[in-house]
């Protein structure tokens, strides 16, 4: 990929993972990401890290991706998918 496409796309990226450097528009798909804190837009819980995930919702979850641990109910929703058993 050329330098300049590169660098164009990390800056309109949102967040940055402290411990690789890689860059995402949603803190969730990132390992450790700089940013504030927020809400949980599923059960309102305050000021949740991007690793929380509410207990209704965790017993659906089915796979998980190997890349940055997000879990999802659709395999297609992750980078690199891996069910859960």
């Amino acid at each position: 990929m050329d330098l300049s496409i590169k660098l164009k796309r990390r800056s309109i990226m949102a967040y940055t993972c402290k411990n690789c450097g890689a860059v995402a528009n949603e803190p969730g798909h990132l390992c450790n990401p700089c940013g504030d804190k927020a809400n949980c837009s599923f059960c309102g819980t305050p000021s949740v890290d991007t690793g929380h995930m509410c207990k209704d919702k965790l017993a659906a979850m089915k796979y998980v991706c190997g890349g940055c641990g997000r879990v999802a109910m659709e395999s297609g929703h992750l980078c690199k998918p891996t069910a859960i058993k």
